[in-house]
């Protein structure tokens, strides 16, 4: 695997969607899944640097974010613009072979999907992931839990040593 840079985006806090103080990260083009098994691929990745609790289908189409864990989503076929970081972020054009990586607090929501559209997601050891909607109420729970969540171990694309280990580091 090439030692790539991902981008990386800090999102405020907005009043409804936490977000968090750590980057969220995009790898373009960090996977090959010019294949027959997109999907398995970017598992085996995902596992292989420690992440699991795995699904495959697409992303919500409302707003949400996960409060008791980090995600990542390897798009596994087709593209997206998806909106991260709440209405205060950044919509992105998402596709085939990317990860976004997002820290606990990071809103996002889809805004548009080709038909075959499949990301895969994933997280690293620990709670279950829950999905969280944009309320004052679940932010002022939000502010408890997301500092309480576990630093991964490992980046999912680039394992130990990876970028992520190295840019997510607790204020």
């Amino acid at each position: 695997m090439p030692d790539i840079e991902p981008l990386a985006f800090v999102f405020a806090d907005d009043g409804l969607v936490p977000n968090s103080s750590m980057p969220f990260l995009v790898y373009k083009g960090a996977v090959d899944v010019a294949n027959d098994h997109p999907e398995k691929t970017i598992e085996g990745l995902f596992g292989a640097n420690g992440w699991g609790a795995m699904w495959r289908n697409g992303v919500y189409d409302y707003p949400h974010y996960h409060s008791t864990v980090h995600e990542a989503l390897g798009v596994a076929r087709g593209h997206a613009r998806v909106q991260f970081g709440g209405d205060h972020g950044k919509a992105l054009d998402i596709s085939a072979g990317d990860v976004a990586i997002l820290p606990a607090g990071t809103g996002h929501q889809l805004i548009s999907a080709s038909e075959d559209f499949c990301v895969v997601g994933a997280y690293p050891p620990g709670p279950p992931m829950q999905i969280t909607r944009p309320t004052p109420e679940n932010h002022a729970k939000a502010l408890k839990t997301i500092p309480e969540v576990k630093l991964p171990k490992t980046d999912p694309v680039m394992g130990a040593d990876g970028p992520l280990v190295r840019l997510w580091k607790r204020s």
